[in-house]
């Protein structure tokens, strides 16, 4: 087996907002396993900014991988531990390579287009007009859910854009998930949430700043809406760790996002520890191409979700790699009848 990656930047349609900023333009890696005819591909989706592996010897670990896997050498137990989203595409990339379609990890009825898993609309952060704009559309496409990242504007004015969608749309009709991002302070989260209860959120994600644990237990055990951990579960890397984590801060939800977590086989640890403590979650994607869209999409629905998922539409970027991906009425769909264009 021979292993080589390459880099690509993705560029954004509009630039979209965050608490932390505005993205133009997203990298990421593909990495490539070949042997005689078997191919097989998987994407490191490295966040910057967000994710524990966004450090100056990315690029080298990865390259050091292909090394150790075209010296047909062992691969350390720990040597991606630290890196989440290369062990995310070395991971896709095995199941890739095994596969007997590269593209088709799971094979399932989500896969023969019979079957099909409910997702999020996303709103981003942008002005007022923007994010109104981003809220009819999602509307018009028959979304049953829409999340809104929230923490950029002036608290009130989100506050109001809520309520405008409450005042056509009742919480039978569409479910409002919010993010913040962690951008509220801890000395005001409880007014804010108050507000956002009061008009019928689902839940909200990260509320504060991650790594203040003994303030988010505080946050969860009052809260009167229901609080979904995201950005706190990113570096925790031991099973004891995420042990310790859920006992201590008792969140109502946690978000997975494989790319930032390790891959599916460690999401599939936080799901275990969830369940045991009555824990909900869902799956996340991370700014991915079509590529890591559509192995995070196979692997979600094997895992038989009941909720809305978090999964990106691949609409994004405007170089984005074209798939048989589909988003209709809501839905994320996989169209075998439509060919991929993926030159690596």
């Amino acid at each position: 087996m021979k292993a080589s990656y390459e880099k690509y930047v993705l560029k954004f349609k509009h630039p979209s907002g965050t608490s932390r900023g505005v993205l133009k333009e997203k990298e990421t890696w593909f990495l490539k396993l070949t042997d005689k005819d078997k191919i097989g591909i998987g994407e490191c989706g490295m966040f910057r900014g967000l994710s524990v592996d966004d450090r100056p010897d990315f690029e080298d670990q990865l390259e050091e991988l292909c090394q150790l896997i075209n010296g047909n050498r062992n691969i350390p137990p720990d040597f991606l531990k630290e890196f989440p989203a290369i062990q995310m595409g070395y991971e896709t990339a095995l199941l890739s390579f095994n596969a007997k379609n590269t593209f088709e990890l799971f094979p399932s009825k989500f896969t023969r287009g019979e079957e099909y898993i409910p997702i999020n609309g996303l709103v981003w952060m942008g002005d007022l007009t923007f994010m109104k704009d981003q809220i009819r559309e999602k509307i018009a496409q028959g979304f049953g859910c829409i999340k809104l990242k929230i923490g950029a504007l002036d608290f009130e004015n989100e506050i109001d854009l809520l309520k405008g969608i409450r005042s056509s749309f009742s919480e039978e009709k569409l479910i409002l998930r919010v993010d913040a991002n962690g951008a509220f302070q801890r000395s005001e989260v409880l007014d804010k949430l108050k507000k956002l209860s009061d008009l019928g959120i689902h839940s909200i994600e990260q509320p504060i700043a991650a790594n203040q644990q003994d303030a988010m237990r505080e946050v969860c055990a009052i809260s009167p809406l229901p609080i979904a951990l995201d950005e706190e579960l990113i570096g925790c890397f031991d099973r004891a760790d995420r042990v310790a984590l859920l006992d201590k801060i008792k969140p109502q939800y946690i978000i997975l996002k494989p790319t930032l977590l390790g891959g599916f086989k460690s999401c599939e640890e936080w799901i275990e520890l969830a369940k045991a403590r009555s824990i909900g979650w869902w799956i996340t994607s991370a700014l991915e191409s079509n590529l890591g869209l559509n192995a995070i999409a196979q692997w979600t629905y094997n895992l038989a979700p009941h909720s809305f998922q978090g999964l990106g539409t691949g609409g994004l970027f405007t170089n984005n790699i074209k798939a048989p991906l589909e988003v209709d009425s809501g839905y994320l769909k996989f169209n075998p009848k439509l060919n991929w264009n993926f030159n690596f």
